[in-house]
């Protein structure tokens, strides 16, 4: 929608096909403005017939009509493409990573609005960064962008890029080839210059092995916890980011944020205000005054003295291992979904340690039970988040934690990982 409305307003002849059903709300929009649409299938003839297409970052390459599209040559761009086709001038913050991405986008947007910035929250979070551009344009915008989304940039170029972390996620998309998902990841610095930035985590294995496979000419700003390095690191409990030729420093224990995870997110957005020249003291407030995001370790209620915590963003391995290493009380674990590909054994130590039991909430649980029957005590199966919540507290004492963290896609019960939450939280206060 944010694509067609921009396109529209610059003056191209925009046609939108989607092989599902538009929302009423599309329709009427798309109506209102004079652009030409269509549901439920596609004219095949008239899309090949484009001068260009901006893809839905949800159509994968294997789909039938992008092949016939590649197959004739007609250039395939995605939305943040386009957006940044008609930024102009302005500033681009780009936030990429297998975990802790809309953590940091979202901090890195509190801390600039502290600081008295103009800027917009868009991408996978907030507004279509398209909309935005077309609707309202900022003279900053703060993006979070997904691999998918960055598959299919040509001139896209951040001033200031951040990844996260790289860990297995999304192997079906990219022939389960590992390399592939990095490669995508790494396009987020493909068209930067000397006088962009890169902001990155020194300690996380994957992306040090292969940093150096990469033509990077924008600023490296390495983060870390293991050892000092020039940019920013945490030694003794407490954070250091140079500023100029001096040091901001915070202690970890003021960080709203907790977690070992996420003291590596506040410090790759404390890097980016150094870098936007943010004063220290706004940076700190924004540290110390940033609200946790929904569906992320999100504190649901306690009832009877157990807890609920819904993490339904956790949609990887990886997320639910950092969720599980910060619980400090016994856990009954929801786990599943739809599985992309995942290595459960990865969770093997921490299941041993933490959890009690664990309730499976998906259509297919086969893996989850080839992972962990033997080795985890009780294992349920649910079909909704009602029935998982049930009985999730009917084996659950006082002073547990029950954990909605699914390690999966929600798509086989929910409409996405925001849904699967909400109802998640429902269940939890009808009990």
């Amino acid at each position: 929608m944010g694509a067609a409305l921009l396109a529209k307003q610059k003056g191209y002849d925009v046609f939108l096909s989607d092989a599902g059903s538009l929302k009423e709300i599309y329709r009427n929009e798309l109506n209102n403005v004079g652009i030409k649409w269509e549901e439920g299938g596609h004219d095949e003839e008239r899309i090949l017939s484009a001068d260009e297409i901006m893809k839905s970052p949800g159509i994968p390459e294997k789909n039938e009509l992008v092949k016939n599209i590649r197959k004739k040559g007609i250039p395939i761009i995605s939305e943040i493409e386009l957006a940044y086709r008609y930024a102009n001038d302005s500033k681009i913050i780009a936030i990429t990573g297998s975990n802790g991405k809309t953590t940091t986008t979202s901090l890195i947007y509190h801390i600039l609005k502290t600081g008295g910035i103009d800027a917009a929250l868009v991408g996978n979070i907030g507004e279509s960064f398209a909309k935005q551009v077309a609707l309202d344009p900022k003279p900053v915008y703060v993006v979070e962008v997904s691999s998918f989304q960055l598959d299919d940039i040509v001139s896209f170029r951040p001033y200031i890029a951040v990844l996260t972390n790289i860990t297995e996620d999304h192997l079906d998309r990219y022939d389960y080839k590992f390399e592939n998902y990095i490669k995508s990841k790494f396009r987020i610095t493909e068209n930067q210059q000397n006088g962009d930035y890169f902001i990155y985590n020194e300690d996380d294995e994957v992306t040090m092995n292969y940093i150096n496979q990469f033509n990077i000419h924008s600023n490296q700003q390495p983060i870390s916890m293991a050892h000092e390095n020039r940019t920013a690191f945490i030694k003794d409990g407490d954070m250091y980011v140079r500023t100029g030729e001096d040091f901001m420093t915070m202690s970890v224990e003021d960080f709203i944020l907790k977690g070992r995870h996420n003291q590596y997110n506040t410090m790759a957005a404390c890097v980016a205000g150094v870098t936007m020249e943010i004063r220290k003291e706004k940076i700190r407030e924004a540290v110390q005054t940033f609200q946790n995001l929904e569906h992320r370790m999100e504190q649901v209620a306690f009832i009877r003295g157990v807890e609920f915590i819904n993490d339904s963003k956790a949609t990887n391995i990886n997320s639910t291992w950092y969720a599980l290493e910060s619980m400090i009380k016994p856990t009954i674990l929801i786990l599943g979904g739809l599985d992309k590909g995942n290595d459960y054994s990865l969770l093997n130590e921490l299941m041993a340690q933490k959890v009690k039991a664990i309730v499976c909430l998906g259509v297919d649980n086969s893996r989850i039970h080839e992972a962990f029957d033997g080795k985890v005590q009780k294992i349920f199966d649910t079909t909704s988040a009602s029935e998982a919540v049930q009985v999730a507290f009917s084996n659950a004492e006082k002073g547990d934690v029950v954990l909605l963290s699914p390690a999966c896609a929600s798509f086989d019960l929910f409409k996405n990982y925001e849904d699967r939450g909400v109802q998640f939280k429902k269940a939890v206060i009808d009990l």
